[in-house]
């Protein structure tokens, strides 16, 4: 089981998945608290359960399977960027992450094209 569907269940179909130990295991709170955290009608009651961490994942799971109003929810979840600049830069020079962030402004397009002309690996 994975925690789309658990979050399917708590918020749109209702029904009870947590039959087995073998279900309880694979919940995991802060997956479905942090897809819950992404609707204005649900942020407190996925803060609610962040703030009561220690209650058992089945305790948890009914309570936001009952309190949670019925509707289908969907959103894209929030990914870091990867910009191909800051890779070049990286490859390039062997800068760490934060090093290439830092230095990315000051190297120009030019430089940047030249930079991909001699990392470029070849081949067909």
């Amino acid at each position: 089981m994975n925690p789309f569907e658990f979050l399917n269940s708590i918020t749109y179909n209702k029904q009870d998945l947590m039959v087995d130990e073998e279900t309880e295991k694979a919940y995991n709170s802060f997956l479905v608290n942090r897809g819950l955290s992404y609707f204005q009608d649900t942020v407190l009651l996925a803060n609610e359960m962040n703030c009561n961490h220690h209650l058992d994942e089945k305790l948890q799971y009914d309570f936001l399977r009952n309190i949670v109003r019925k509707r289908k929810r969907f959103s894209k979840w929030a990914k870091k960027d990867t910009i191909d600049s800051i890779e070049v830069i990286k490859e390039y020079y062997g800068y760490s992450n934060s090093k290439a962030e830092s230095v990315a402004d000051l190297i120009s397009p030019e430089q940047l094209d030249y930079m991909r002309s001699k990392l470029s690996k070849g081949g067909i």
